[in-house]
């Protein structure tokens, strides 16, 4: 098991390596920071000076080993156009994120995984036609359409929720938190439904279709044969075994949550990371860029190593291998 751990955190330092160059390579093609801070109308002298106070007269690699550096430290540098520790404006932002996400995981993990067992289940009944319309509907629909659909009904035809921003919020230290008052619970309905949106019915869908596939194998018709209650057949073995596929996929699209959160954050200008990170594509800052996409990359990291856990503890046939491999 510790062996497995450190094989996993060794491909993950890799992987962050990979994800930092190619970031810090590909955003370097993106503008002229120095032109976005000083203006056109900067003299040569003023280019010169901000370009060594940046380091950008630093051969490339020398730039990126600085990077690497100050990033295994949590500092990735000033923000080029707010002039201020980019690992302070992470941290400002990364509460909203976190929170939002969290939210729309629960939503779509509470309400895919139940409707997906029903709609296998009762696969004949109307309603469960019902679900599957609708979640087609939802698969094939936009985020950003999503998005402007909701604010059109509940927010600007009934009025009911707020259609931008995060709402009151209260602070302890660094980390805010919008669950504790009324008003920040409302922000969080619709930009959370819209983000949660696609993977509760993906989710649906896969369950739907491993648990009809587990129905129908030997097992469980031999459950059966010894006289087993449906409700045992069904969740104490169909749906167990249905999880194991499932788990890869929902991890990934809970990474998948936090990482593509820039479209429902955009929509509702909701104060997150993504909203800073289309801030920061607009005036060409490679440092909150760059911090951003290693920090996403981190979020994936993070989740695929949870998710190989959790199949070792789901699945007891990849203990059973690793015992006899050891052997």
């Amino acid at each position: 098991m510790l062996a497995f751990v450190l094989r996993r955190l060794a491909q993950a330092v890799v992987v962050m390596l990979v994800v930092g160059l190619i970031a810090f390579s590909l955003f370097r093609f993106v503008g002229d920071p120095v032109v976005f801070m000083l203006g056109q109308d900067a003299t040569p002298e003023d280019r010169v000076r901000v370009t060594r106070m940046l380091g950008l007269d630093q051969p490339f690699y020398v730039q990126y080993a600085s990077f690497v550096a100050r990033a295994a430290q949590g500092e990735f540098g000033l923000s080029l156009r707010q002039i201020r520790p980019v690992s302070t404006l992470i941290t400002e932002r990364l509460p909203a994120t976190l929170e939002l996400s969290f939210v729309a995981a629960v939503f779509a993990l509470g309400i895919g995984i139940p409707l997906g067992v029903y709609t296998a289940l009762r696969r004949n009944s109307w309603l469960s036609h019902i679900f599957l319309a609708v979640s087609l509907i939802g698969v094939s629909l936009p985020t950003f359409l999503i998005g402007i659909l909701l604010i059109l009904v509940f927010a600007v035809v009934l009025g009911w929720l707020p259609s931008f921003g995060r709402g009151d919020t209260v602070d302890f230290g660094w980390w805010t938190s919008g669950f504790f008052t009324l008003s920040g619970l409302k922000a969080l309905i619709l930009p959370s439904i819209t983000l949660g949106l696609f993977q509760m019915t993906l989710i649906q869908r896969l369950v739907r279709s491993e648990m009809l596939e587990v129905l129908r194998t030997d097992y469980i018709k031999f459950a059966r044969a010894r006289g087993l209650s449906d409700r045992t057949v069904h969740f104490g073995h169909a749906l167990k075994n249905t999880l194991v596929p499932v788990i890869t996929v929902t991890g990934l699209q809970l990474g998948a949550i936090i990482a593509f959160a820039i479209i429902t954050e955009t929509v509702f200008q909701w104060p997150g990371m993504g909203l800073l990170f289309i801030q920061a594509v607009t005036f060409a800052d490679v440092p909150v860029m760059a911090a951003y996409l290693c920090l996403i990359a981190l979020f994936f990291v993070t989740i695929n190593l949870v998710v190989d856990l959790l199949y070792y503890a789901v699945d007891p046939r990849l203990r059973i291998d690793r015992a006899v491999a050891a052997n």
